[in-house]
């Protein structure tokens, strides 16, 4: 039998205010048993999947992620609306990679500056001719 990914791990200045963005951006519930202050928020996953769990470390942000998420908008929104939604909930612009042939992503930063991706939603890539 093989292990399973149960959490992946965030460090956090504000666990618990972290965890609300993402909770908000994933549409995920958090756990209801974290409060403001807590040294730990976690961010559930109804699907099964692993959860998002964000603790309480004393030294800042100082260098690129070596891990990142991710995310491909669902729902019918597209890689741009999603993009503008993170924005709307605090993220912020990293860096732009869309290209003319509306190919590419975006990544962003989470209120504590965690980059992660926007990807095309399913539906975009499928919309895009190959290119051989």
């Amino acid at each position: 039998m093989h292990p399973v990914v149960r959490h992946i791990t965030v460090d956090a200045a504000d666990p618990y205010q972290l965890g609300r963005f993402w909770s908000a951006l994933l549409g995920r519930p958090m756990s209801v048993e974290d409060l403001p202050g807590d040294p730990e928020a976690l961010v559930e996953a109804p699907d099964g999947g692993p959860a998002i769990l964000f603790v309480t470390v004393p030294e800042g942000k100082t260098v690129k992620n070596r891990v990142h998420l991710d995310l491909q908008p669902s729902g019918g929104r597209t890689r741009d609306q999603e993009v503008d939604r993170a924005l709307a909930l605090g993220a912020t612009l990293f860096a732009d990679h869309r290209r003319e042939d509306g190919r590419g992503f975006v990544v962003l930063a989470d209120p504590e500056g965690n980059e992660f991706c926007v990807e095309r939603s399913a539906a975009e890539v499928a919309a895009t001719p190959r290119r051989d």
